[in-house]
């Protein structure tokens, strides 16, 4: 019998023999599998940038910390559950309260970290916090009953939020800000993207805090004390040049007792406070109402420093049963309200 021969990937390969190319040095797999039991942060430490750490269904008592560029941590939606420790925390994510962090430092922002498929529940402060991140993406997460934020970042640029789920937090669903721990002019951005969640039973849905360039569209705001805020206040740059848009927000009607910050909060369905240059429109609003000086459907409302909202538009919403629909508490005369579909106003002749 005559062999024939041929050459596959630098093997040589006979009728008779089976040869399988090696693969060649840095191609390793790169996905590691973390079960229940196991140390997901022992995984993130040997992790290379560029791998996947999957997550597999069930609970696991421990905090993250990411702090490599290309992570992607991926589990299986509600079947995979991130709790608390039930002794000490390792790591200063956990010991600061929070579930998961994705931590860069001033002036080395780590880049293109991925959250996926995952459920964090009951942590002190935050199920997510991000700091000092570039293009961080959280997708089909669950950040429910936090004692301060379900996801919330700051000091971050050109994330994308979406399809994410957040309920039962202290204070925000979601929220963002330039820093939470200093005054300053706002952060641009650059394009961050908050889309298609659902956040519902927090203190605020979502919260825009000393921002600039970003979209907050076709989220689903509902039973929350308040819908959406957007804040700018004193500092310069202000917040706002965002667009607020196609959003669901309706029934934000629970009660918030006052805080250092702001009033008792109900009925609020978008607030903006102390913001310039935002466009708000094509959103359903309805039916938000209560006994809060920020209630109403879509309410401009001077900061609580004395800075006034400047340049805003507010066109083409849909506003129904709002108490009122639409409200201008403030004294700049450059705000915008055209195109809504509304019944009531304060003042008047704002529909």
């Amino acid at each position: 019998m005559v062999k024939r021969q041929l050459t596959v990937s630098g093997c040589l390969v006979t009728m008779l023999v089976t040869c399988v190319a090696a693969a060649p040095p840095g191609q390793a797999d790169p996905s590691h599998t973390v079960h229940p039991g196991e140390s997901i942060q022992k995984a993130v430490d040997a992790a290379e940038p560029g791998d996947t750490i999957r997550l597999a269904p069930g609970t696991y008592r421990e905090s993250v910390r990411i702090d490599k560029p290309g992570l992607t941590l991926r589990g299986e939606g509600e079947r995979t559950v991130l709790r608390p420790a039930a002794t000490h925390a390792v790591n200063d994510c956990g010991k600061d309260g929070n579930g998961i962090c994705v931590l860069g430092r001033p002036g080395h922002r780590v880049a293109d970290v991925a959250l996926r498929s995952l459920t964090v529940e009951g942590f002190r402060k935050s199920g997510v916090w991000a700091a000092q991140t570039d293009r961080l993406s959280v997708r089909d997460v669950t950040a429910r009953h936090m004692g301060q934020w379900g996801i919330a970042q700051q000091e971050s640029v050109r994330a994308t939020l979406r399809g994410n789920t957040a309920t039962g937090n202290g204070d925000a669903g979601i929220f963002l800000a330039n820093t939470v721990d200093e005054e300053g002019g706002a952060l641009d951005t650059l394009g961050t993207d908050i889309r298609e969640n659902t956040v519902t039973g927090n203190r605020i849905g979502i919260t825009a805090r000393r921002v600039r360039h970003l979209d907050v569209a076709d989220n689903d705001v509902t039973g929350n004390c308040s819908g959406v805020f957007v804040v700018g206040d004193e500092s310069r740059p202000r917040g706002g040049a965002l667009s607020v848009r196609g959003n669901n927000v309706f029934e934000n009607t629970r009660h918030c007792a006052a805080t250092k910050r702001l009033p008792a909060l109900q009925g609020s369905g978008i607030v903006l406070t102390g913001a310039e240059d935002t466009e708000v429109t094509g959103n359903l609003v309805r039916d938000n109402a209560g006994d809060s000086p920020l209630a109403g459907g879509i309410v401009l409302f001077h900061s609580f420093v004395g800075v006034r909202n400047e340049r805003n538009d507010v066109h083409g919403n849909i506003l129904l049963r709002n108490k009122p629909d639409l409200a201008n508490r403030d004294t700049a005369t450059s705000n915008h309200f055209t195109r809504n579909v509304c019944r009531t106003s304060q003042p008047a002749g704002l529909c």
